[in-house]
């Protein structure tokens, strides 16, 4: 199994005739997917997702693939394709379309509908749409793309098969094998056969579930969890989900109509997109169940169901200001049932704890994946993915979506599959594989560095900022304040020292003002009159003496004035 190495350069000039696929999202990482494939000068870009931000990155709203590797190229871009309609897949697509409006994009009838309120947000305008449908084959330059259906935790999602003059590339999206799925539509798995007989030179697939034994279990299995939870419960219930799982929705919808309940939105995403899965036909909406969210505040709580974002613990989502008594018109009384269904995207863990502990000291009853059978993943685990080895047979493997322990279990599946041991290629972010002649190898990487939204600003926060907040947030504040006589090597006033985010009294600091002042003039004594160097000279002291004393670190901010 081939791996990334920190020595690798940029990659040199693609040979005739060959394919390159340079990932700038989504390997190593469960979320931002974006993968770009280049052939004959031609670029084709699969999926364009974001990233949600943890803990560590402080007031950052979302986290973008960086384009850079292909941001003088743009024109080059003959299509985008959106495998599903998932945030982590299509999130980033309006601010890859402010760079070039114009990029053809090919997705499914859901998966372009969800994109047009962004768009709207964003203020784009005459984008251009190719609704495509499993089964579908349709050209791109020198891509020709056909489109295969597959099951997930969303309608319409579609696994693609892109061909070009160097082989056969079956991208799978995400995607699991349910067989009994809650609208019918299966993972074609005879496509997928007929595209092995074909022969498929690269195999890209699905690794989040690659770690967890067996097949997912099925979407219809929550329903008795569900049922029971709203049997007993003789209060209001709330569910919270993502806006974009529908059929858990109508697996919701459903229980409320067995158990006479209505039901209302609450979050903006979800009335959205609930409003465009039904517009649509993908959710099924008896008349009269939907009332308006403050309506249902006048039914008895036995008879209401609201169903809320905030799955993850998002501080900003309704089910959060629920938590925090902070919703403008939800108010949680004692002994209300929440139901979380949804699973835990790594690295939410302790905002979803939070959330659940904000909401059992209300009173509430909280019902989630690790008390009760309401979610079950959207993803393959390890039995499907070895059966999809099998019946593809690819020639060369190179794992996608999940973090690096997901995609190296993967990679182990398809080598027990007979895949050869140097045709699984373990590849991350910006680590560029190239499909010459059959054979995929690891020619060099790109620049790819995450790219941060922070409120209008996109890209204009760096590490180097995010440091800063994060010193902010956890180690404090000290400025320090002097005027000197650059003349006569004087200090005229100061040190003045301003502290925040401290447990000491502002007194303690007093012990650090004749040190400062002793340092700050034997430095001018010396012949030192810049006030940066003036100023370095306070940093140091002052951060030592903070250092050794109070066993912390701040950011200090120190000025010098000349008089």
């Amino acid at each position: 199994m081939s791996h990334p190495h920190p020595e690798l350069t940029a990659p040199p000039t693609l040979p005739k005739g060959g394919l390159r696929v340079i990932p700038l999202g989504g390997l190593g990482e469960v979320g931002r997917n974006m993968t770009v494939f280049e052939y004959d000068g031609r670029l084709l870009v699969v999926d364009c997702g974001v990233l949600f931000p943890e803990d560590h990155h402080p007031g950052v709203d979302l986290i973008l693939p960086d384009f850079a590797a292909i941001r003088d190229r743009l024109d080059a871009i003959e299509a985008l394709v959106l495998t599903h309609g998932h945030e982590d897949h299509i999130g980033a697509t309006p601010y890859l379309l402010r760079e070039r409006g114009d990029i053809p994009l090919v997705g499914s009838r859901l998966t372009l509908a969800l994109l047009e309120s962004k768009f709207r947000e964003h203020r784009l305008k005459n984008t251009v749409h190719h609704v495509v449908a499993a089964g579908d084959v349709i050209s791109f330059g020198p891509f020709e793309l056909e489109f295969v259906a597959v099951n997930h935790s969303i309608p319409d999602a579609l696994a693609v098969a892109i061909r070009t003059g160097a082989g056969l590339v079956l991208h799978t999206g995400d995607f699991k094998m349910d067989q009994l799925p809650l609208d019918g539509r299966i993972t074609d798995l005879n496509a997928f056969a007929r595209l092995g007989e074909e022969g498929v030179d690269l195999f890209l697939t699905d690794s989040t579930n690659a770690e967890v034994p067996g097949f997912t279990t099925h979407e219809k299995d929550i329903t008795p969890s569900l049922d029971r939870a709203f049997y007993n419960s003789s209060q209001r219930v709330i569910v919270a989900c993502f806006a974009s799982h529908v059929h858990r929705v109508q697996q919701v919808l459903d229980a409320a109509v067995k158990h006479g309940r209505k039901v209302a939105w609450v979050g903006r995403s979800m009335v959205r997109n609930m409003g465009i899965a039904r517009e649509l036909g993908y959710l099924t909406v008896p008349p009269g169940l939907i009332v308006d969210a403050k309506e249902l505040g006048k039914l008895p709580p036995h008879q209401q169901v609201l169903i809320s974002t905030g799955s993850q613990g998002e501080p900003l989502s309704a089910l959060s200001r629920i938590a925090q008594r902070s919703h403008s018109f939800v108010h949680l009384e004692e002994n209300d049932t929440v139901i979380l269904a949804s699973s835990l995207i790594p690295g939410n863990e302790n905002a979803v704890y939070r959330v659940i502990n904000g909401l059992s000291r209300l009173g509430a009853n909280v019902v989630h994946k690790g008390n009760a059978m309401v979610h079950v993943s959207g993803h393959a685990s390890a039995g499907e993915l070895l059966y999809c080895y099998n019946i593809v047979k690819p020639r060369n493997v190179l794992p996608v979506h999940g973090e690096v322990r997901h995609m190296r279990a993967n990679g182990d599946l398809a080598r027990a599959t007979g895949v050869p041991h140097d045709r699984v290629l373990l590849a991350e972010d910006g680590v560029v594989v190239d499909l010459v002649d059959g054979v995929a190898s690891i020619s060099g990487k790109v620049e790819c560095g995450y790219v941060f939204v922070d409120g209008s600003t996109v890209g204009g926060i760096s590490e180097s900022s995010l440091k800063d907040r994060r010193i902010l947030g956890e180690e404090g504040f000290v400025s320090v304040i002097v005027v000197v006589d650059t003349v006569t090597g004087k200090v005229l006033s100061g040190p003045e020292i301003h502290a925040r985010g401290f447990a000491e009294e502002a007194s303690k600091f007093d012990k650090v003002r004749g040190p400062l002042l002793a340092a700050v003039e034997q430095a001018m004594a010396d012949g030192t009159t810049d006030t940066y160097q003036l100023q370095q000279t306070m940093r140091r002291v002052l951060g030592r003496w903070v250092g050794n004393q109070l066993r912390r670190r701040p950011m200090i901010v120190p000025v010098v004035v000349e008089a």
